[in-house]
């Protein structure tokens, strides 16, 4: 591990804002998110492979009574993430180092509000699918986790992820789906406030337009 890397991690293990293995709550907040890191009632969002955190703290800012919580598995990029939410007083953000395979065992059935998966990687190859985080074994986990009548949202530069997705959210059979292939040129651009994540800010500086959807999920169809 290389010093810059084990300061990351050195950094994650002492803030208080990111859950991963070894600290308490990484074993008893399943269900509890509200009770025993928020301390309060609020909504619940998820940003998943989040990165380090951009839109997790964006949305934080626009909307300070709801709770974001933005979940990856790399700690480097978590690390930054925290530190620039505890510099800026951000108490309704947490992060959680974990692979998203696993977030069932930290969210109980209908514990979640509203999910985004920005800018996720494509796993361009065919038998990479499986991996796509809009594919139906995740979206069936999703379901579960949020709300009825939650909402999932999806950003991408990948012209290829989009159809494949919109593909297979359509056979999933969510609801209420809405979506565009120019998100900046579409009545959708509001939803996401203007915030932009590094790599969108590249890809758009780049000319590239970027695909968003959102749809209902947490309901009994």
């Amino acid at each position: 591990m290389t010093r810059r890397k084990h300061h990351f991690f050195l950094q994650n293990a002492e803030s208080e804002n990111v859950i991963e293995v070894g600290k308490p709550l990484y074993k008893t907040i399943k269900g509890r998110w509200r009770q025993d890191y928020f301390i309060n009632d609020r909504p619940i969002v998820l940003e998943l492979a989040c990165g380090k955190g951009e839109y997790t703290i964006g949305l934080a800012q626009a909307f300070p009574d709801t709770n974001f919580i933005g979940v990856d598995i790399k700690g480097d990029r978590i690390a930054r993430g925290s530190k620039i939410a505890q510099t800026l007083g951000l108490t309704n953000v947490a992060f959680l180092r974990t692979d998203i395979n696993y977030l069932q065992e930290f969210f109980e059935e209908g514990e979640v509000n509203e999910i985004w998966i920005t800018f996720p990687d494509p796993q361009p190859r065919p038998k990479q699918d499986k991996h796509r985080l809009t594919h139906p074994r995740f979206l069936a986990i999703y379901k579960q986790l949020l709300i009825r009548g939650g909402t999932m949202h999806l950003k991408t530069d990948s012209p290829d992820l989009f159809a494949y997705s919109v593909e297979q959210i359509k056979q999933f059979g969510c609801n209420d789906l809405q979506l565009t292939t120019d998100l900046y040129q579409s009545p959708l651009n509001k939803i996401h406030l203007g915030i932009k994540t590094k790599y969108e800010q590249l890809f758009f500086d780049k000319g590239f337009t970027i695909n968003y959807l959102q749809c209902k999920m947490g309901v009994i169809l």
